[in-house]
């Protein structure tokens, strides 16, 4: 037996995780035979609420898996969460409930209970098409006002060109179905390892507490037989018409919830739904599984939502008509036709402008005739940077299509995540990237951007590649300027301080984007610039600029040498040049490879930038004196949502040194053009306030306001409203402050805090003081403990550290803890030594804190030391 025995005991018992005995109700209603049957109930109250949640159950649970909203919701919200009949404590008949029938007792509950006024449905695995077939009944019937739907991990359809989850078809199978789902808590057992994280014992018991007995379970059983996979399935028809019915819910605020990692309801289902509600907010956790209200907070997000409930919305008549933007106007510039637009360094070829509007405007109209692409389909780019990449991303452009720009330093794994994540309608990759598309199954049909043979095409699953398909136009006027507020970009963030995100972009804010950069930096057609950093080359077409990338592996910054470097500056006569800093000190790490080199190319440089994550000074120093004398080092501050946010030369930051504001971390200057910075103040426990309206000096987190900031994330609903303040904000989760000059001072992320008893500290403060001493490369500052009482940890990547990690040495401790007690007046309770941080793919620059916390804490307590 697992747990009570509601044979015995039938309510559920306080010593349920997370169970208040208040909300067991127990309702007498009929069912879909007219028979009074006993309901268990999960209900809140008050019955005089300004709104009522509806919460269904699926299989194998109970209305336990609604504890936690019951609790999150406002007090003048009440949920009800029935447990359907033959489950959780409601009553056992013995009776086979097919899916009509539960949607009939549904009806029959509801009707009993008197349910009125305004109400949410909210529903989890086959407890979403019983409360869908509910809705649809209760909305012809004139019954309560449906005014939100909330569906998590649930089906109304099986997609004719896939099958069935095999976790339910070998479940099904006849002489399986009774011993896994009656006989024993298989079935039950199995719903954890669905779930990700494991769910902890306490709340297993939770799960299991009404299915004790075999008897118990009957309905589990019957549950998935009733699934109908075949389309002769006697529940085949109804399922049918509701799902037919979700056409009519285009005017009923709706919201799902989904945890990608579930085995069972895959991003098939989730697409499905998407394509019937198509007017839905999502948000998506790639992390969570099947059961995502344990999984993830998926309380607060709904409580959230329901906030944005009534909420007026502009009708489309009384919103102004956005501009037309047209991204590829610069190259169609006649004054540049002859300019190089492009120079790809490994195959030593240049392209100019002229050649590439042509080349630009043959792939639109062959990506519109040949492949059928329309102005708004989502196109994934996995090319190389140079001419290629530019030729599609432009065309793309210049049809109106979207690019999701999938960048390769996110690595194998993060970059599946994001084709999941943005679900692009093509694919336009080398053959690599398409052999990757055909084994990892990912989404959009293929093009290659290289010629292909017929036999090869198939192999890969390629419907054409780009070459035929510019072949192929037929001079179709195409419009080149398109809405200006229509969705243009998908780009993803590095994934360094949790998963990659996708930000979406429209034509008027990366135009904007380009403008304030062209602003900021004076850029005219008479610079040339190399970008270390691939998505940044990109833009030198739509600033009418030459650009080309280094000769090294562009997924990863670090591995750029200063004889590279120096090539491709001679190569387009750079004026301007773009590297992350890890880029920057292998260049310097690297300068003996310069030897009897001409280096007088660097003369030309008037502009270095570094961006990526904090710039050391005595970096940009040593890059200047040593490489570009003649050049003004800029650290532009930014992210993937909004760049450019704020901007710092060398100079400024030489002013910069001894302010007040070093405890906080590093000045990265004066807004941008255009640029609103705010900082909202953090609490004792270092958790945000809400309000942009910090003191001069005080920390918080950064918010900021700009014409060339994101839309929104990609399938990420509540991201998007947490990272939303009103007024137009976007709250960046880093740390800063803002000094009396209105300069910014950054002191790492948000949730990297080291929350003292003394209150809130910025790790990078204490960072930057260690990173200037001898024998270290760089260092990460970690709280650990409780919030309220960590303690400052310093790990530091030594020079000459050992291969196995350990404590510094004594000497080394002391004078990381003099130097940080003297400048930040913090102490530092521990000090570790690594060969290497980890950092991200991308940048290479950007360290894992939170990772090397957990770490930290192991090691301190006497677990076994490994790399981190």
């Amino acid at each position: 037996m697992n747990g009570p025995d509601p044979t015995d005991n039938p309510e559920p018992d306080a010593s349920l995780d997370g169970w208040d005995t208040r909300w067991s109700r127990f309702v007498d209603a009929p069912d879909h035979t007219g028979v009074d049957r006993r309901w268990h109930l999960l209900d809140t109250g008050p019955e005089d609420a300004r709104l009522t949640v509806l919460a269904v159950h699926g299989n194998p649970t109970w209305s336990y898996t609604w504890r936690h909203l019951a609790a999150a919701v406002p007090d003048d919200v009440r949920v009800i969460a029935p447990d359907q009949l033959e489950m959780g404590y409601s009553e056992r008949t013995g009776r086979f409930r097919r899916l009509g029938d539960r949607v009939e007792d549904l009806v029959g509950l509801t009707g009993a209970l008197g349910l009125g006024g305004d109400v949410v449905v909210v529903a989890h695995d086959w407890g979403g098409p019983v409360s869908l077939g509910w809705l649809q009944r209760t909305r012809r019937a004139d019954g309560p006002t449906i005014v939100g739907l909330v569906l998590t991990n649930t089906a109304v359809h099986q997609p004719a060109n896939a099958t069935a989850p095999m976790l339910i078809r070998n479940a099904r199978r006849r002489w399986v179905l009774p011993r896994v789902t009656v006989d024993t808590t298989a079935f039950l057992r199995g719903m954890f390892e669905l779930s990700r994280p494991r769910t902890p014992p306490t709340v297993r018991r939770g799960y299991l507490a009404p299915y004790g007995t075999a008897e118990r379970r009957a309905a589990i059983g019957h549950f998935v037989e009733d699934i109908p996979l075949e389309s002769d399935h006697p529940s085949a028809p109804v399922l049918d018409e509701i799902a037919a019915g979700l056409a009519d819910l285009h005017d009923l605020p709706s919201l799902l919830v989904w945890g990608a990692g579930d085995q069972v309801f895959s991003d098939l289902y989730l697409d499905d739904l998407q394509a019937r509600l198509p007017h839905a907010d999502v948000h998506r956790d790639a992390r969570a599984g099947h059961l995502v209200s344990e999984d993830i907070d998926t309380a607060s997000i709904i409580v959230d939502w329901l906030g944005t409930l009534g909420w007026p919305v502009p009708a489309p008549a009384d919103r102004a008509p956005s501009t037309p933007i047209d991204l590829t106007a610069a190259m169609a510039d006649p004054a540049l036709a002859d300019r190089p637009a492009i120079h790809e360094m490994e195959r030593d070829t240049s392209i100019t402008f002229g050649d590439l509007d042509a080349r630009v405007q043959a792939t639109a109209e062959g990506l519109q005739i040949g492949a059928g692409i329309a102005p708004g389909d989502r196109v994934a780019l996995m090319i190389p940077p140079g001419i290629d990449l530019a030729v599609a991303l432009y065309g793309c452009w210049r049809l109106g299509a979207v690019p999701v720009l999938i960048d390769g330093g996110l690595g194998p794994r993060q970059m599946s995540a994001a084709m999941r994540v943005a679900r692009p309608d093509h694919l336009i990759g080398i053959p690599r990237a398409l052999a990757a598309a055909k084994a990892l199954r990912w989404p959009g049909a293929r093009i290659c951007s290289t010629p292909l043979t017929a036999a090869r095409r198939r192999a890969l699953g390629a419907a054409t590649d780009l070459p035929a398909l510019q072949a192929s136009r037929a001079d179709t006027p195409i419009p080149t300027a398109h809405p200006g507020d229509a969705e243009a970009a998908i780009v993803f963030t590095s994934g360094a301080t949790g998963p990659s995100k996708g930000v979406r972009y429209s034509g008027e804010r990366i135009a904007a984007q380009i403008e304030t950069l062209v602003e900021r930096y004076a850029i005219g057609s008479d610079d040339s610039l190399v970008a270390a950093f691939a998505p940044f080359a990109l833009y030198g077409p739509a600033m009418g600029i030459t650009s080309t990338v280094p000769a090294m592996d562009v997924a990863a910054p670090g591995t750029l040498t200063a004889t590279a470097l120096l090539d491709a500056v001679d190569a387009v006569d750079a004026s301007l040049v773009f590297a992350s800093p890890a880029a920057i000190a292998n260049v310097l790490e690297t300068a003996d490879g310069l030897a009897g080199r001409d280096r007088s190319p660097f003369d030309q440089v008037r502009l270095l930038l570094s961006a990526g994550a904090p710039v050391p000074t005595h970096l940009l120093a040593d890059a200047v004196s040593d490489l570009v004398p003649q050049a003004a080092a800029h650290t532009p501050y930014g992210m993937t949502e909004c760049l450019p946010v704020a901007d710092i030369d060398l100079v400024g930051l030489h002013a910069a040194a001894g302010h007040p504001l070093e405890r906080v971390g590093v000045c990265v200057g004066e807004p941008a053009p255009g640029v609103e910075v705010a900082i909202d103040p953090l609490d004792d426990l270092g958790r945000p306030a809400g309000r942009a309206d910090a003191p001069v000096g005080s920390l918080g987190e950064v918010w900021v306001r700009a014409p060339h900031q994101r839309l929104g994330y990609e399938r990420r609903w509540h991201t998007t409203r947490r990272a939303s303040p009103e007024g137009g904000w976007h709250a960046t989760g880093d740390l800063g402050a803002l000094d009396e000059a209105g300069r910014l001072w950054i002191g790492g992320r948000l949730g990297h805090t080291i929350v003292t008893a003394a209150g809130p500290i910025a790790p990078a403060a204490i960072e930057r003081v260690v990173d200037r001493l001898h024998g270290i490369r760089r260092c990460a500052a970690v709280g650990v403990g409780p919030a309220g009482a960590q303690v400052v940890v310093v790990i530091a990547e030594a020079v000459e550290a050992d291969r196995r990690p350990r404590q510094a040495p004594i000497g080394r401790i002391d004078e990381i803890r003099a130097a940080v007690a003297s400048t930040v007046e913090v102490d530092v309770a521990a000090c570790l030594e690594v060969a290497s941080l980890p950092v991200d793919r991308r940048h290479n620059s950007k360290i894992d804190r939170a990772h090397l916390a957990s770490w930290a804490d192991a090691v301190l307590a006497g677990g076994t030391v490994k790399n981190p």
